[in-house]
């Protein structure tokens, strides 16, 4: 692996649960000598990826990260109309909702807009989860050929739960039905006892595209209440799409469906 290869494999790394790394650790998961893993991580230190606490030999995420983020932020048109979006509908059904991103074979959480419910779902920002095994990944996912998914998924899919697609052949039947209807859902799979709704859009012109999605406790999901949130989710998708001119969506939305549950 390239040197930025590897740079970016321990970027990935951290998570709300590993918010520092050592040269050890580095040594064992990328398979590098302790000397190539001191070099790199001194290396990010200098160019302000990483930090580190004085007198401590743990790395942590540095502030150039940080101020890119800022201006991630600032740039996404696309991100700023779905929070909106996403708030909105937090609001109104007092669930939790999430945007997220497609990082390869991931999906990434970026945003979150916390319920008002007393039983209210908590994933924080940054998690990472099996792109195939959530809403918002098979969201995204479904926008991407059958071919590119299977070349994606070329060493297996990780199944974290037995309500998830089983194979490739599973996961390419699942996203034809996405396409179909528009929205993707995901019950008791990547986070047991959860049930999430989600729908994406895409700027043509930056190529940029996001998955948003509201989750609930997988009990409370009555038949109703699961066609409030598709009719809600789907409206919203359908104005942002045709404000960037995404065909994916605009063209399946011509209207929203009286019980779109029954889709």
């Amino acid at each position: 692996m390239s040197t930025l290869g590897n740079a970016a494999a321990i970027l990935r790394l951290f998570t709300p649960d590993r918010l520092e790394v050592s040269v050890t650790e580095i040594s064992r998961i990328l398979g590098v000598p302790k000397s190539s893993a001191s070099r790199l991580l001194k290396a990010m230190m200098r160019e302000g990826l990483l930090a580190r606490q004085e007198n401590s030999p743990r790395y942590k995420v540095g502030n150039l990260l940080f101020e890119v983020a800022q201006l991630y932020r600032l740039n996404s048109s696309l991100i700023e109309q779905a929070d909106d979006v996403l708030k909105t509908i937090c609001r109104e059904t007092g669930h939790t909702g999430y945007i997220s991103i497609l990082d390869g074979t991931d999906v990434l959480v970026i945003r979150m807009h916390q319920g008002s419910h007393p039983l209210r779902v908590f994933t924080p920002l940054g998690q990472r989860a099996a792109a195939c095994a959530t809403a918002n990944g098979r969201a995204l996912l479904a926008r991407l050929s059958d071919e590119v998914v299977r070349n994606m998924h070329g060493d297996g899919l990780a199944v974290p739960s037995a309500n998830s697609p089983q194979s490739i052949d599973d996961l390419v039947g699942n996203l034809t039905q996405v396409r179909r209807r528009g929205w993707a859902e995901a019950t008791d799979e990547a986070i047991p006892g959860v049930a999430s709704i989600a729908v994406s859009v895409c700027d043509p012109k930056s190529h940029e595209a996001i998955g948003f999605c509201i989750s609930y406790p997988a009990a409370n999901g009555g038949g109703e209440e699961k066609s409030r949130i598709i009719a809600l989710l789907t409206a919203g998708a359908h104005r942002i799409a045709l404000r960037f001119d995404d065909p994916f969506f605009s063209h399946q939305l011509q209207m929203v469906p009286r019980n779109p549950a029954a889709a």
